[in-house]
């Protein structure tokens, strides 16, 4: 599989769920606890094809991330959300978010848009 995916999730629980699942599907997978963490990988690992970006964390939440992410990198950014009221979709994708999952997540939706950005 081409390209690594940055998990980036304040909730450990969450991670560890979703490398198992990527991990099994042959993805490689790392993961940062903040969106400050996750910025920092992506300046200094080379390889990283797609960020899952949660987009409810404290201090630096996925809508602030967002623009960060973007001021240094083009890299396809899919919005992870527990949020799944409508028009909640629209905000992420608004906000700069490539696509967008919400929680709890379906891994085959999931895996149709990792293959779209990571192919």
């Amino acid at each position: 599989m081409p390209g690594k995916i940055l998990i980036i999730d304040d909730d450990n629980r969450n991670i560890f769920a979703l490398k198992a699942t990527l991990k099994a599907k042959g993805y490689e997978c790392l993961s940062a606890t903040s969106a400050q963490q996750g910025i920092a990988f992506l300046r200094e690992t080379p390889g990283i094809g797609v960020v899952l970006l949660d987009m409810m964390m404290p201090d630096m939440d996925g809508y602030e991330a967002l623009p960060a992410i973007r001021a240094t990198h083009n890299i396809p950014v899919v919005a992870v959300t527990a949020q799944a009221m409508k028009g909640d979709r629209e905000k992420c994708l608004e906000a700069g978010a490539n696509d967008y999952v919400s929680k709890p997540i379906d891994v085959d939706r999931l895996e149709l848009i990792l293959k779209k950005y990571l192919n």
